[in-house]
């Protein structure tokens, strides 16, 4: 059994554009690998290192991060990113790579074919071609190129890896590549909320306030116009002048949409009373995110409906459940029986104008979570999963 005996036995968990401290990587695997003795996990991904080129962790904890990208997603730190990599793969040994993203997937075909017996996970944590091909981010023949390509590369990746993880359900049936391997190695990991070691989990859901004092709300995450910001700020002008004592709207997260930050920057210096952006530019640590769903009344998901969205169920709802934090949302089916099942929302639709006076009547006769903070919002069974994996790959 993995981790039970011997000599340490190294994991390396690597993404690019995603943080050291990502929860997927670091909150979610890293603490579930890290349980089992004997087992040294290192995380590689966006993060400042120090100028002798060693990473800013802490040498002697158990999960050591290592920053190998800095700058925006379109620059050149990329290409330096894939160097650093390969530098980690030849310096720490790992017996497991975990790679959870696409560009890092040649190299690591590369690694595991010049040595025996190395093993690697491919982590899918979004349709990547059908992203590039929708969202606008690329255009013409780049995109076309670029989409090709990232399915090319997952196709021969997920051939050799010892297995595959999904971190949404619906990828089963919209990736072909997948149809060519054994169930056995194609697994389901959803992004459900792993609480911090030191976090005090929520025991009661969240009260909305009394008449006369402001409702929070909360817009958290990836910050874009796809996620649905601009809707945010609208519906939340809207509900200020209904709700007695007005609303407070906390937008939290990074956004790489330059035109879409500077826009929000005036807006926030239009409206300071009632709207506060924190982050922005800069990425935000997730305890701090997490310390604002504390401090709000009701989370927003107000996504624009998009193919490349559509059947997922996005992270921060499962971080708003596992808090017993009311949610407003999008209607989609996929999200929407979650939250009916639990009690712990209402869909609005937040492309129409809203009749603000009838949606301040419904949160207030609304009883949410009466059957309490849902457990199955939770990594603990994600954890276990992983680790009935891990143990049959070694």
């Amino acid at each position: 059994m993995l981790g039970s005996a011997g000599s340490d036995f190294v994991v390396l968990l690597a993404s690019v554009l995603k943080p050291v401290d990502d929860t997927r990587m670091r909150g979610k695997f890293a603490e579930s690998l890290r349980a089992r003795p004997r087992v040294r996990v290192h995380v590689a991904g966006r993060g400042p290192e120090r100028q002798d080129g060693t990473s800013e962790a802490n040498e002697t904890s158990v999960v050591q991060q290592h920053g190998i990208f800095e700058g925006s997603r379109l620059s050149l730190g990329r290409l330096a990113a894939q160097w650093r990599y390969w530098q980690l793969l030849q310096q720490l040994k790992p017996a497991l790579v975990v790679v959870h993203a696409p560009e890092l997937l040649p190299l690591t075909l590369l690694w595991q074919r010049l040595g025996r017996s190395r093993k690697f996970i491919y982590d899918i944590r979004e349709n990547y071609a059908l992203n590039v091909s929708t969202q606008q981010v690329y255009h013409g023949y780049l995109k076309r190129a670029l989409a090709a390509g990232l399915r090319w590369v997952e196709s021969r990746a997920a051939r050799r890896a010892a297995a595959v993880l999904l971190a949404e359900a619906s990828y089963a049936n919209e990736l072909p590549f997948l149809e060519q391997l054994p169930a056995g190695r194609v697994l389901v990991l959803e992004n459900k909320y792993q609480p911090a070691p030191d976090e005090i989990s929520a025991v009661q859901p969240r009260a909305l306030p009394p008449p006369g004092e402001p409702l929070c709300l909360l817009y958290s995450g990836t910050i874009s116009e796809l996620n649905g910001v601009r809707e945010a700020i609208a519906f939340a002008e809207q509900l200020h002048a209904a709700w007695p004592g007005g609303v407070q709207l906390t937008i939290i997260g990074y956004c790489q949409q330059p035109e879409v930050l500077e826009w929000l920057h005036n807006v926030v210096v239009q409206k300071p009373a009632w709207v506060k952006l924190i982050g922005g530019a800069a990425l935000v640590p997730h305890q701090q995110i997490v310390a604002e769903i504390g401090r709000s009344h009701v989370g927003l998901l107000p996504y624009r409906p998009h193919i490349s969205t559509e059947r997922c169920r996005p992270t921060k709802l499962f971080e708003y459940l596992a808090h017993g934090l009311p949610v407003l949302a999008t209607p989609n089916p996929l999200w929407g029986a979650l939250i009916r099942e639990h009690g712990a929302g209402l869909e609005v639709d937040f492309a129409r104008p809203l009749d603000a006076p009838a949606l301040v009547a419904q949160l207030r006769r609304a009883n949410f979570y009466s059957d309490g903070i849902p457990a199955d919002a939770l990594w603990a069974s994600e954890g276990k999963k992983l680790w009935l994996l891990l143990d049959s790959l070694f």
